[in-house]
């Protein structure tokens, strides 16, 4: 008994003496030599949406399948708790089975695969650290049946998407998309700590190593005040041992896509830092179109309007970003294509800075019966005019009539005009809709071009400038 407690010791020491010199293997400041032994459970977090894969992701981290490994892929052993009493891997010249403990941090590098002289199916494996030959037996079938599922190889963490990851993200940027992380608590064992931190804050990559098998990749990040903390995360998903459909719930933040984002994949098409406006207040300058999403039409949107910035979403084959903005009166939330840079606008109403401009707009009052009515687009008896332009956007033309009365007139969508009947207070009175003139077909003069904007005026030389 004795001197199975005192193997026991010597294996646990041997290990930490590794950890300590494997490049590999990284912690977060703070982490104790000597504390106590105990793992931290999980909390129970609400799933988070899956994003779709960035460019960074698809451009530098393939997933492959156990079908497509290729020979001197490299994986390290990191065995989970039901690993240490299921064996494995065998020494391919003692034929016996090996405990997953020594081999714990050990390099394996994929030597492809072979059938036994009974049939059995065996992944091949060369020890780095040891020099020793290994295999996986596969419980049952061929290496075909079997490379096709998800199982792979138990305790291997692809050390592929760690190498790259090393590469790609070492002292890069990035922005926390969960609120949940951990930071280590044993600078020789496997103990940590959950913490809780801001959702799209800033912090910076200090150090890359390897996680678990299912989340290979360990990135530790830093706080602008200097602390520490980590998450492991999946990236290609390589011999993760995990489907798609697993990565739900609490696991879903340790995928890269929910636990950060990449500012120099946001910032890929041009060197503009779109975070930095994100929760900006802002009003029109001019006129302009934008979505309605309540209404899902194209809105005329007057001067003077305020509205709070919500996301700049950058496109991937153009130079312009999907504005999101948020009515600070209604609530509703517009849309609109925009660039940044004026040289790289086709007209003056693309360009950000022309449209729009930072601080408040026009305070406008009106009841919660008329908001409710105005986020529909439907214009009701007794809006003022400011209440009309929120609701329908400028008018497309102004009938004077006697006494002070006048008419607003809208062009809609379906070929309707709306029409608004005002008193010679600025009230509504009435509104009523007939059918708008009939379309013609537009001609083209031989060899002209139509250059002119939305506003009026020509704005071919990029700069800014009318001509």
């Amino acid at each position: 008994m004795k001197k199975t407690i005192l193997t026991t010791c010597v294996a646990f020491f041997f290990l930490a003496a590794m950890a300590q010199e494997n490049p590999y293997i990284v912690k977060t400041s703070g982490a104790k030599k000597h504390a106590q032994s105990g793992i931290a459970e999980g909390l129970n977090l609400a799933a988070q949406e899956q994003e779709t894969a960035t460019d960074f992701i698809s451009q530098n981290f393939k997933f492959y399948s156990l079908c497509d490994w290729q020979e001197g892929m490299k994986f390290m052993v990191m065995p989970e708790k039901y690993d240490l009493v299921v064996k494995t891997f065998t020494d391919a010249a003692t034929g016996k089975d090996v405990s997953s403990m020594p081999l714990k941090y050990k390099i394996m590098i994929y030597k492809g695969h072979h059938e036994s002289a009974d049939g059995r199916s065996r992944i091949d494996f060369y020890c780095q650290d040891n020099g020793r030959n290994y295999y996986y037996e596969i419980p049952g079938g061929s290496f075909e049946d079997h490379c096709y599922k998800k199982e792979g190889v138990p305790t291997l963490a692809y050390l592929g998407d760690v190498d790259i990851a090393r590469e790609k993200l070492m002292g890069k940027t990035l922005y926390t998309k969960t609120q949940y992380y951990r930071v280590d608590t044993e600078y020789d064992g496997d103990g940590f700590q959950n913490v809780t931190v801001d959702k799209d804050m800033e912090v910076k990559v200090t150090k890359v190593g390897v996680g678990t098998r299912s989340y290979p990749v360990k990135i530790i990040v830093e706080d602008k005040d200097g602390n520490e903390f980590y998450q492991n995360v999946a990236i290609s998903k390589t011999n993760s041992g995990m489907r798609d459909d697993e990565f739900v719930m609490d696991e879903a933040k340790y995928l890269f896509g929910n636990s950060f984002e990449l500012v120099d994949d946001i910032m890929s098409i041009n060197s503009y830092n779109y975070k930095t406006y994100i929760g900006k207040i802002i009003h029109t300058k001019f006129r302009t179109k934008l979505l309605n999403e309540s209404t899902k039409k194209i809105q005329s949107i007057p001067r003077l309007m305020e509205y709070q910035i919500e996301a700049m979403n950058p496109h991937k084959t153009d130079d312009k970003f999907t504005l999101k903005l948020k009515n600070t009166t209604l609530g509703t939330y517009f849309y609109g294509d925009f660039v940044l840079d004026a040289h790289r606008a086709e007209n003056q109403e693309e360009y950000f800075g022309y449209i729009f401009a930072p601080g408040p707009g026009k305070k406008i009052q009106t009841s919660e019966g008329s908001r409710a009515m105005m986020r529909n687009g439907h214009v009701g008896i007794g809006f003022t005019e400011d209440e009309v332009m929120m609701a329908a956007g400028e008018p497309d033309q102004e009938i004077k009539g006697e006494a002070g009365l006048f008419t607003w007139v809208f062009n809609r969508s379906n070929n309707k005009l709306l029409y608004v009947d005002f008193d010679g207070s600025g009230v509504v009175t009435k509104t009523y809709t007939k059918d708008g003139p009939k379309k013609s077909t537009p001609t083209t003069r031989k060899g002209g071009k139509r250059t002119t904007s939305k506003s009026g005026s020509s704005w071919k030389n990029g700069k800014g400038t009318p001509l």
